[in-house]
């Protein structure tokens, strides 16, 4: 690492510019978002969007089977629709009465999540499977995903996860994200949410799941997409990354931050989000609120970003970091051993780093000794 990507100690590493249209005011009283230059959404996303909303799930319009709920016809079998869980996401069951997941729109995602998944999961298990694709009716785009009991943070928060527990999750999501990112893809929402576990029959209590494996892929982008390109807004903003939060260039990299996020959450459990703000979201200081909390935690953010953003960008950084005050520092590299394990904090902070060209790839994580504690 070369010297200038090291943080500088001091709050302002970053100096703001001066010049007309910049933060001349304090954080506390700046009343709109970060700059949001690169999160232009692109025509066909915001049709896809409007399609989501107006163009519900097609299939509960069909003759419907001897269940009582729809049929579906698929390559490889044929499918009843139960229940919907979702705004375009239902349960339904195989004639053998197998529990799966159909989602169906017309939008391009449910395409995209497909071709994603025909490319990476034969290249892994820690990846939700696609195992089926309708063909009547044909529109709107339907695809049959396996069924999991359970989801992280509702796993999470009814216990606790242990240390063995939190390990089995972390490996098979930096598995799954090794196979993707290797070709260039990002996840780009990488959350407790979107990890998704089945338990396992014998109810361990050293380690309650059989099955991990990371879903929702109908975001996953090639860092040569337009979205990439355009630095679409990604992901959902306590888990997002500093670089994807200030509309900036994001990759790979975005995931590991995501991850590492949600490993503290692991930790500490009690649906802890240690960047959640204090302001509802939809607040003029929500995402303010978050880019506060990355330096009082991980800061400040280090002058190597001034090869990363514009001067309008540097400036909000600079008068956020400028604006808390000492007392309010909270460094996590500090917290002690009664919050957090030496090990555990030592594996967080290879992962959280302000500047996404110091974070590791997912494959040097999983070879980390972190993994090969007893």
């Amino acid at each position: 690492m070369s010297s200038a990507r090291v943080a500088d100690s001091s709050y302002s590493s970053i100096e703001p510019p001066i010049g007309p249209g910049m933060y001349l005011v304090s954080y506390r009283g700046i009343t709109r978002s970060p700059p949001r230059r690169g999160r232009r959404r692109s025509a066909a996303l915001r049709r896809g969007r409007a399609a989501r909303t107006s163009a519900r799930c097609g299939c509960l319009s069909l003759v419907r089977s001897g269940y009582g709920g729809p049929r579906l016809t698929g390559r490889a079998s044929i499918y009843t629709v139960t229940k919907q869980v979702g705004e375009f996401i239902w349960l339904g069951s195989t004639k053998a009465g197998e529990t799966v997941i159909i989602k169906s729109t017309r939008h391009f995602r449910i395409t995209d999540e497909r071709d994603i998944l025909r490319k990476f999961q034969p290249k892994t298990p820690h990846l939700r499977p696609l195992l089926d694709e309708i063909i009547e009716p044909p529109d709107p785009p339907t695809i049959v995903l396996k069924h999991l009991e359970d989801d992280l943070q509702t796993a999470s928060a009814a216990r606790k996860l242990n240390g063995k527990e939190i390990r089995y999750v972390s490996k098979r999501v930096l598995g799954a994200l090794k196979v993707i990112h290797e070709d260039g893809y990002v996840h780009t929402d990488i959350k407790m949410d979107n990890v998704l576990v089945n338990y396992d029959p014998q109810n361990s209590t050293e380690q309650r799941f059989a099955d991990v494996q990371l879903a929702d892929l109908e975001s996953t982008v090639h860092i040569t997409s337009r979205f990439c390109e355009d630095r679409d807004e990604i992901g959902t903003p306590i888990w997002r990354s500093p670089e994807a939060q200030l509309g900036l260039k994001w990759g790979p990299a975005t995931d590991i931050w995501s991850f590492g996020t949600m490993v503290i959450s692991m930790i500490w459990g009690d649906n802890f989000f240690i960047f959640k703000p204090k302001v509802p979201r939809g607040h003029d200081e929500y995402e303010l609120e978050i880019l506060a909390k990355y330096h009082i935690y991980f800061g400040p953010f280090p002058p190597s970003y001034a090869d990363l953003a514009d001067p309008e960008t540097l400036g909000v950084l600079s008068l956020i970091m400028n604006d808390v005050p000492p007392e309010r520092l909270k460094p996590f590299s500090l917290a002690s051993q009664r919050e957090i394990s030496k090990q555990d904090k030592d594996f967080i902070l290879k992962i959280v780093k302000l500047d996404p060209r110091d974070r590791p790839a997912a494959k040097e994580l999983l070879e980390d000794e972190w993994f090969n504690q007893a």
